[in-house]
């Protein structure tokens, strides 16, 4: 039974929309990705109070610190940032957060709550459309189950305000991703990030290859990869330039992401694959925003800068498989110092609770040879950047006027490892206060199950 009391309570608003219907060629030339968004978003923001975190000190996400510093949030928005001289308006609550630390909403582009397997819910896998190479058809928020514990988690422990949700690396092409806040809802349209372009996506590598050789069929190798990517982006050139009225849902997409509305965020670990994958997407006119995993990127962190393309990895994940062998923990401070752009990602229920930690680690592999990071630029590395990555940087990411207002008060550094949030605010509004066990957000699904050490 689906407990909505609690959220109707904090005033989540649930809205119906029709299906969009049949979109000619010349529909959605006039109407772009308009015409391709039939489950629009239905996220309100949770009810805030004006809110001043006084004291503390600041890390804005955009590579500035200030000591003793101000963030004033009001009508879901960061209204100011400032030192000890920004006054706080009548009305608003007063934190207290000197000795502490405010940071932006912690966002992690890389996610599979809520479609893939959790702790709690081994049955619910719906992250891999494994049947065909290529599914661009398939949309991740049709598996997404909002009722994840994961979500709570991330929130409470990890800080997390933001997060995209990505199929898995199956098949070539895997399918769109959805960008969510970390928010809870009776709907994934309530989570739904208003605004944030859709994504696609793609794998290089050994998965695809490994999944559909061992059926005996195309690709089963690095050139079968390539080759059925190729044919796919020559498929929908064709499509997007011809007059038809028949709707191809999987063409639809690879459309968007010709015509620069939807971004690409392409699974893959080694160097060599990456140069190549960013010669094929300018062969088809299109664009790579960011290389999730990325094991091998400080080989080529120079064409990365030069192609704007970002680095999503692991502090230290590799060697797990052969792509990962040349992994090293020193890959984010090499690419770092190379002024490409880096983000921390988790692809995992338990990482996504310490991306700050992550990418304390791999501060402190850079700082082992020679390589200093200050505090303030790492912070970019799980709230800015990726933000920037998925599209979203002029909306949130970072604590500057304007920008939604998603912050943690953190109890210490949160680059240490003794430190975690204090509170979480998503659009102004307290979601999390680990002072205040009304505000410790749970899954229903696990009310009333039974404790660790109960009969089962």
């Amino acid at each position: 039974m689906v407990r909505a009391l609690p959220l109707a309570a904090m005033g989540v608003a649930l809205m119906l929309t029709p299906a969009a219907g049949v979109a000619k060629k010349k529909d959605r030339d006039k109407d772009g990705a308009a015409a391709q968004t039939p489950y629009p978003s239905t996220y309100r923001p949770y009810p805030g109070r004006p809110t001043a975190l006084v004291g503390g000190t600041v890390f804005d996400g955009r590579g500035q610190r200030i000591e003793n510093g101000t963030v004033l949030l009001k009508d879901g928005k960061v209204e100011a940032v400032g030192g000890a001289d920004l006054a706080v308006p009548e009305g608003y609550d007063r934190i207290d957060a000197r000795g502490k630390f405010v940071t932006p909403g912690v966002i992690d582009i890389h996610s599979h709550l809520g479609d893939y397997p959790s702790p709690s819910v081994e049955a619910n896998s719906d992250g891999n459309e494994a049947t065909a190479p290529t599914t661009p058809d398939v949309w991740a928020e049709h598996s997404v189950w909002p009722q994840d514990p994961g979500f709570s988690r991330a929130l409470m422990n990890g800080g997390v305000t933001t997060l995209e949700i990505l199929p898995g690396s199956a098949n070539l092409m895997g399918g769109r991703a959805i960008t969510v806040k970390n928010v809870p809802s009776l709907t994934v349209q309530g989570m739904k990030f208003p605004g944030a372009p859709y994504a696609l996506k793609m794998a290089c590598g050994e998965n695809p290859k490994r999944v559909y050789g061992e059926k005996g069929q195309k690709p089963s190798t690095r050139m079968g990869n390539f080759a059925v990517n190729r044919q796919t982006w020559i498929d929908a050139r064709a499509y997007m330039d011809g007059d038809h009225a028949q709707r191809d849902l999987g063409k639809e997409t690879l459309e968007g992401v010709l015509k620069g509305e939807i971004l690409v965020q392409n699974h893959c670990y080694r160097a060599d694959e990456m140069a190549l994958v960013m010669d094929m997407a300018k062969e088809f006119g299109y664009k790579v925003t960011a290389f999730h995993h990325a094991v091998e990127a400080y080989k080529i962190a120079d064409l990365l800068k030069a192609n704007d393309v970002c680095a999503a990895i692991w502090a230290d994940w590799y060697g797990f498989k052969m792509e990962a062998h040349d992994g090293i923990p020193e890959n984010a401070a090499l690419l770092q110092q190379a002024g490409a752009c880096v983000v921390i990602h988790s692809d995992s229920e338990d990482g996504i609770q310490r991306l700050n930690q992550a990418a304390a680690s791999a501060r402190a592999a850079g700082r082992r040879i020679g390589i200093e990071i200050a505090d303030e630029a790492v912070i970019p590395w799980f709230t800015y950047n990726a933000a920037k990555a998925m599209g979203i940087g002029d909306k949130t990411g970072s604590l500057e006027p304007g920008k939604m207002g998603d912050a943690v008060l953190w109890n210490g550094n949160p680059l240490s490892v003794y430190s975690r949030p204090e509170k979480v605010w998503v659009d102004g509004a307290m979601l999390y206060d680990a002072d205040d066990p009304k505000r410790r957000p749970v899954s229903d699904f696990e009310l009333g199950l039974p404790g660790e050490g109960d009969v089962k």
